[in-house]
């Protein structure tokens, strides 16, 4: 049995290695970026527009359930980031994958801006609904315990002068902070809270009306491309600019071997 996963485990780095070469990355992601861009800016605004203006006003909530149009993806892609914070630890600590280290110092600002987006929205959003801006709510202080992950692990990648130490201090954090993921999830159910119960599930109809899910949707799908297309477009510089340093220091380091 130990033996055969090793195998597997063997199998999937090296599947993983495969797809890590930069030059294959950089070409890749040439032609991927226009397509992950294009669609995010057509999706995002068809979304807003029809979300912010066309759909229906809520029966309760009144117009101010609008912000949801951004506060939704947001609070999404804030743990979809940390998700794959979590997941480049993982590759990095476990199967040593060149571009995870790469991948996760570019998720890390791009996931504290969308998370810091989701705060903001949200307490737009409570304020009219709660009579407050903030509240010791166990989901948003869960989402505020998220954000400061993704600072702490900005902050770790930069704090080393080997950056392979920052690097692997991050992978640390980033998935003893993932604990914080399945709490922000079932935190509505595990505990009696201000903030309203998940109107999608995946194990039952949708709670609100389609003419506000079909633009909540788009919309999560626009932001959700866009996250995408603007980790690529770090990460695509971030490669470069680490093969022109590697090209930069060959010389002197060829001087200093010989």
């Amino acid at each position: 049995m130990f033996a055969s996963f090793a195998s597997g485990s063997a199998s999937v780095g090296g599947l993983l290695h495969r797809f890590a070469n930069p030059g294959r990355f950089l070409r890749v992601g040439v032609w991927l970026q226009p397509v992950l861009t294009w669609p995010a800016l057509l999706l995002t605004a068809a979304g807003l527009a029809w979300g912010l203006f066309l759909s229906p006003a809520d029966w309760q909530q009144g117009d101010a359930v609008r912000i949801m149009y951004v506060h939704v993806p947001a609070a999404w892609l804030a743990s979809l980031g940390y998700a794959a914070l979590a997941v480049c630890g993982l590759l990095s600590l476990v199967w040593k994958h060149p571009l995870a280290d790469l991948a996760a110092a570019e998720i890390g600002p791009v996931g504290a801006c969308i998370t810091g987006v989701c705060l903001a929205s949200g307490s737009l959003w409570g304020r009219p609904m709660w009579g407050a801006w903030w509240v010791w709510d166990a989901r948003l202080t869960s989402v505020l315990v998220l954000f400061f992950l993704y600072l702490g692990h900005i902050a770790l990648v930069r704090a080393f002068d080997d950056p392979r130490r920052g690097a692997r201090a991050a992978a640390i954090l980033a998935l003893a902070g993932a604990v914080d993921l399945p709490i922000i999830k079932f935190s509505v159910q595990w505990w009696n809270t201000l903030h309203q119960p998940d109107s999608i599930t995946l194990t039952g109809a949708p709670t609100m009306s389609m003419s506000m899910l079909w633009p909540l949707l788009v919309c999560t799908l626009g932001f959700s491309l866009g996250f995408a297309a603007i980790v690529l477009a770090r990460l695509r510089a971030a490669v470069m600019e680490s093969r022109t340093r590697t090209l930069l220091l060959a010389p002197s380091r060829a001087a200093r071997a010989a």
